[in-house]
């Protein structure tokens, strides 16, 4: 996660609407135009369900309160609008409240293609249809409470049970590698890259995960194939704590990928 961010966060006004410009709707409604044609060929199922479910806007940036309202019905969680970058502790401090943590701004169009930081199309468009499914809403909120209870320590641990599954998690339907992950549904590049055969796949292991480094700034080298959602309910159930503390007793794997140069 960057450490510093050119964008300012919108806030919303006495009615819960953030006054978004013409031009913001533009930028909106033409990531739309470019990524359903994708994730239509190559997003999994239950991540397709919960993108009707929530039916989005196409013309204009979606508001957190009316996508909250679609998915307290569904599974009981809300959208928070925050800044783009916050602690670690308040992130999942708010999951653990069933309060997905939205960034309200979206991203300008010079930074049409690449945004290093999460903005409201990533927060909207990738994480919010999949918090419709149950099992994934379970599974995002014990995470929650797991890094709510944890020393800071351990954060940075559990952000790569996070990261490879709700960001970048991968399935097989019908044979064919389907992408899961908010991160995937919100980049053509990436999701073309990880369902295409060539990066390496794994199973999906919690302690592997927890062990398992990353960039945020690359194509991932190596993706986690989750063969059914029912296996992340049941990982919901799992003393996190004691998987973080075994994982680290194992130590990281070596990095798949060169060093970042500053």
């Amino acid at each position: 996660m960057p450490k510093t961010s050119s964008y300012t966060a919108m806030l919303p006004d006495s009615s819960g609407r953030v006054p978004y410009t013409a031009e913001d709707d533009a930028v909106w409604r033409d990531l739309m135009a470019r990524q359903l044609p994708s994730v239509q060929a190559r997003m999994a199922t239950p991540y397709l369900d919960g993108l009707r479910r929530l039916d989005l806007p196409t013309d204009r940036v979606a508001q957190c309160n009316e996508v909250s309202a679609r998915l307290t019905k569904a599974t009981g969680w809300r959208v928070e609008p925050v800044p783009a970058l916050i602690p670690f502790g308040r992130f999942f401090g708010l999951l653990a409240q069933r309060a997905f943590p939205a960034a309200s701004f979206i991203r300008r169009r010079e930074d049409f293609d690449y945004i290093e930081e999460p903005d409201i199309f990533h927060e909207i468009f990738g994480h919010t249809p999949l918090l419709t499914d149950p099992r994934f809403a379970a599974f995002s909120q014990a995470i929650g409470q797991a890094g709510h209870r944890a020393d800071k320590a351990d954060h940075a641990w559990l952000i790569r049970l996070y990261w490879f599954t709700i960001e970048f998690g991968l399935t097989q339907e019908a044979g064919k590698m389907k992408g899961l992950g908010s991160g995937l549904a919100s980049s053509i590049s990436e999701l073309e890259w990880a369902t295409s055969g060539q990066p390496e796949l794994r199973d999906f292991d919690v302690i592997d995960i927890l062990r398992t480094p990353y960039r945020i700034d690359i194509l991932q080298p190596v993706y986690f194939v989750i063969e059914d959602l029912a296996d992340l309910f049941a990982a919901a159930g799992r003393d996190l704590l004691a998987d973080v503390a075994q994982a680290r007793a194992l130590g990281l794997h070596p990095p798949k990928y060169p060093a970042k140069v500053a």
